[in-house]
Formats: C-alpha cells, sequence, structure tokens
C-alpha cells in the first residue's frame, strides 16, 4: 500500500468547495474520471454516515474492479469539520484481493487568497492500482472540482458567492 498527495488552489470560497466535497449530486458531477460515468446509490454526509458510489466505463470493452466495467466503493465519512476537512474511509468492492483493502481520504481546505487550497491525501491505496493512475485520477478530480465551483451551474450560481 502507498499513498500520494495533491492539491491545487480552487477560485472559490471554502463553503462552497466544503458543499461540494458533501453533496451527492456535485460529487456525481465532479469526482468521475474522464471517461466514465458516476452514480452515488448512497450518499450520508454526517460524522458515521455512509455512502457509496459507482463508477462505470464508457468504453464496454475496459474493465472495472467491481466486475464488468465498473468500479464500484463503499465507505463512511470519519471526519467532517465544515469548510475545512473531509475524511473518507472506504474500499473498492471487489474479488480481487489485490484491490482489497481500506483506504483513507482526507481532504483539507485552506481559505487563500480569496480561494481555497484543496489537498487531497489518499492514505492505504493498494499496490495493484498503479501510482500514476491514482495521481492522475486525483489531479483530474481536482480539475473538475475547480470547474465545478468556479463557474457552478446557473441554478447554483448565489450559493457559490
Amino acid at each position: 500500500m502507498y499513498a500520494t498527495r495533491v492539491s491545487r488552489r480552487v477560485q472559490a470560497p471554502p463553503h462552497a468547495v466544503y458543499r461540494a466535497l458533501t453533496d451527492p449530486d456535485a460529487i456525481a458531477a465532479w469526482r468521475v474520471p474522464a471517461g466514465m460515468s458516476a452514480r452515488v446509490h448512497t450518499f450520508d454526509a454526517r460524522e458515521g454516515g455512509t455512502f457509496r458510489v459507482s463508477l462505470t466505463y464508457d468504453d464496454a470493452s475496459a474493465t472495472g474492479k467491481s466486475g464488468g466495467h465498473t468500479d464500484t466503493y463503499h465507505g463512511r465519512f470519519a471526519r467532517l469539520v465544515p469548510d475545512a476537512l473531509v475524511v473518507e474511509v472506504f474500499a473498492f468492492e471487489t474479488g480481487d484481493d489485490a484491490m482489497r483493502g481500506t483506504m483513507t481520504l482526507t481532504t483539507t481546505l485552506t481559505a487563500a487568497d480569496g480561494g481555497t487550497d484543496v489537498e487531497m491525501l489518499h492514505e492505504g491505496v493498494p499496490d495493484a492500482v498503479p501510482r500514476e493512475d491514482n495521481e492522475r485520477g486525483s489531479w483530474m478530480a481536482l480539475d473538475q472540482l475547480a470547474r465545478f465551483v468556479e463557474d457552478p451551474p446557473a441554478s447554483r450560481a448565489p450559493e457559490a458567492e
């Protein structure tokens, strides 16, 4: 197992970023790699609350960690500090022993120059997940998060200010 750490500044206040981390519709919109779609099955954003999410490859020939062409993971929110911290503990749903294990994703938000520095620390990543893939996925997620909170859909625009 290994850990990765990525960070990025987004031009939105911490409360807007935190909301995007704790809203199931937002998660389905931004926390999905390119070439995949997301389905949020359950999502109870409170300490101890659980979640379950499936990511499905658009390319039906791609192989998922959970079978078919889908990666499904489930877990719980271990710690939530409004506008500052989200700690998620989760695991892939898989029959592959090399992909099993509990991972922790700690997302820290720090107000900075009118925006927010977002740091994602991903710990306990199974060695079977190539480090480059984990890092690329994390960077992709941060870029999509930035787009989501910096240019929110018109129906959410007043909330993001």
